[in-house]
């Protein structure tokens, strides 16, 4: 879940196929509302628990004639959990997961970026959730680019055991999968 920050890491990367495309993209970018963090945790003999967090920022800054020079940061509010069931909902907010009134936010702080394709990168960096630190990567596919926006498709794994948050192991899954279509405009 917390992986959902690092997710806004991965907007910074503009995958483009040719360099002067990619040199267009350089700038400064925030990350907009509209943008859709999703995550799931598989269930033993059941479905997975999945849901979808509503309220974070973020942004990003490219660096067209080097990448690797890029930076992101992105906050989450894990307070803004939606899920199917309201238990759900309030079992994630709660203490033994997120502690969202002692912990209300979620940040993530991009430490590298790496172009692994012509239309995909990693970003790794630093993941902090529940007064935890830890190491964080996501990948992240360019997703095309209109006007001043650009879109990033982000996935990652992160483990809930790394951030003190294993209650109902093995029941439930320890990994978290993250799914994020991110959508940045330029500032």
């Amino acid at each position: 879940m917390k992986r959902v920050m690092l997710i806004a890491v991965l907007l910074i990367w503009p995958m483009v196929a040719s360099a002067d495309a990619f040199s267009d993209a350089a700038g400064r970018y925030r990350v907009l509302p509209s943008s859709r963090i999703h995550f799931s945790v598989a269930q033993m003999g059941g479905a997975a628990v999945a849901g979808e967090f509503k309220r974070f920022k973020g942004s990003f800054q490219l660096d067209g004639r080097d990448v690797s020079r890029s930076k992101v940061d992105f906050t989450l509010e894990p307070a803004s959990v939606s899920a199917v069931d309201p238990r759900v909902e309030e079992f994630i907010r709660s203490e033994p997961v997120f502690n969202a009134a002692k912990y209300p936010v979620v940040t993530f702080r991009s430490t590298s970026v790496k172009r692994t394709g012509d239309n995909t990168a990693s970003i790794d960096g630093r993941l902090t959730a529940k007064g935890v630190t830890r190491p964080t990567r996501f990948s992240v596919a360019f997703g095309g680019r209109s006007g001043g926006t650009l879109k990033f498709h982000v996935t990652g794994k992160m483990s809930r055991a790394l951030f003190g948050m294993d209650v109902g192991a093995p029941v439930y899954s320890n990994v978290v999968v993250l799914d994020m279509m991110l959508v940045g405009a330029r500032q």
